[in-house]
């Protein structure tokens, strides 16, 4: 007997799934049974491995976009690997409705990885980054007497906290909050950078201030020394939460541990995700004091999947990963070597070269052709990258690349930019 899926007997999806084996065929069948909100580039990827993957044809590529930086140990790291089927073999999900062996240790070793008191496990970025907002409300509600429902967030023109209807909301892009109103009200927006006008906006029913360190989607921007440490000092000033979003900056990608370690300033709260899944999971959290995370009682807030056993395992081995490889200093090194040598090149393309650790953003001027147009040429080259806003590359590779590794790349960016 054959078993049917759907109209499909279990031959036909074997035939089709044959048929699907070229770049073209794979590429069409997305386009005609996957909502277009995304607009990929034309490189069907099967296989990972470190730094490096495969389409389907074949042809290799080096990864250096890393999922956005999800992907910071590379594809398949083997202590990530292990982590994950180790536990996956014992016990994957339960649920919160009960305690767990592995959720027990990761609220712990997180909490001081981050040198706070408690956490709050999810899923995705965009979901932690919902659970701060809940959290600031309800802090502003119970412990600084806000009146109900007057509660405000500020946030920065440029930002990207994800991709919810409230997120978006409160976003400066057009396209990500157009047609997808009413936007939830509540924010408050400045420019990005600038501390004065972080002081102007605080009323008494301010209750948080909702940042990243370094946009990354909004163009690698990089604030003005001083801005961190000025924005901790305004904040415990009008008692008002400071809350960094280092979902992207987080885990070494920036050369330290957090973002907002170049300044030695530690906010209220930490909004973490991407690399603390290891490449392998979604694993994502909010890390703060007990006083701020204990406004939530039982019902109050919760998740399926949040912190199920594989995702405390996959988040453990991420932490003691980048500690054990010191891939905060390599992050560094590797970065600051890949700036160098892009700066060396002295195209008269490049506008400019801005970055820590490894979040790199080569801006590229108009006359010389769009971020998305140097993306594809890259692609032609064997390099995967992705364009951030109109102008500027985006290269965020694993923090486990090599030097001999990063000098194949450059020999295709200096082809590309010659």
């Amino acid at each position: 007997m054959t078993m049917s899926i759907g109209n499909v007997s279990a031959a036909g999806a074997a035939s089709s799934s044959a048929s699907t084996t070229t770049n073209a065929r794979c590429m069409e069948l997305e386009r005609q049974y996957s909502a277009t909100n995304y607009g990929p580039l034309p490189a069907v990827l099967s296989r990972g491995e470190g730094v490096w993957v495969w389409d389907v044809e074949g042809n290799k590529y080096l990864d250096m976009l890393a999922g956005y930086s999800a992907l910071s140990f590379g594809h398949g790291h083997p202590k990530m690997m292990e982590a994950m089927f180790e536990q996956a073999k014992k016990l994957c999900v339960v649920s919160r409705a009960f305690y767990s062996d592995q959720l027990a240790p990761f609220a712990k070793e997180l909490s001081e990885f981050c040198g706070m008191e408690m956490m709050l496990p999810m899923n995705t970025g965009a979901e932690a980054v919902e659970s701060a907002i809940k959290t600031a409300r309800k802090w502003a509600y119970t412990r600084k007497n806000v009146p109900h429902d007057k509660a405000e967030i500020i946030v920065c023109e440029g930002n990207f906290h994800g991709r919810t209807t409230t997120i978006v909301g409160f976003s400066s892009v057009a396209q990500y909050r157009d047609l997808f109103g009413p936007a939830t009200p509540g924010f408050v927006t400045i420019p990005f950078g600038d501390p004065d006008a972080l002081e102007k906006a605080i009323t008494p029913n301010t209750a948080a201030f909702l940042f990243e360190p370094i946009q990354g989607e909004g163009g690698i921007n990089i604030p003005e020394d001083g801005f961190l440490k000025r924005v901790r000092e305004i904040c415990t000033k009008n008692n008002v939460l400071m809350i960094a979003d280092e979902v992207q900056t987080g885990m070494g990608r920036t050369g330290t541990v957090f973002a907002c370690d170049h300044e030695n300033v530690k906010p209220d709260m930490y909004i973490m995700g991407k690399t603390l899944g290891g490449g392998v999971y979604p694993v994502s959290a909010i890390v703060s004091s007990r006083d701020i995370l204990s406004v939530f009682q039982p019902g109050d807030h919760g998740s399926t999947f949040g912190g199920n056993p594989l995702a405390a395992a996959v988040g453990r081995a991420a932490m003691k990963l980048l500690i054990d490889e010191d891939l905060c200093a390599k992050s560094v090194e590797m970065g600051e070597y890949f700036r160098d040598r892009i700066r060396g090149l002295n195209s008269p393309k490049i506008k400019g070269v801005r970055g820590r650790g490894m979040l790199t953003g080569i801006e590229v001027h108009k006359e010389a052709g769009t971020g998305h147009e140097f993306v594809e040429a890259l692609l032609a080259e064997g390099i995967l990258c992705k364009e951030t806003v109109e102008q500027v590359v985006r290269v965020t590779p694993p923090l486990v690349i090599t030097k001999e590794e990063l000098d194949w790349a450059i020999e295709r960016f200096a082809k590309v930019f010659a």
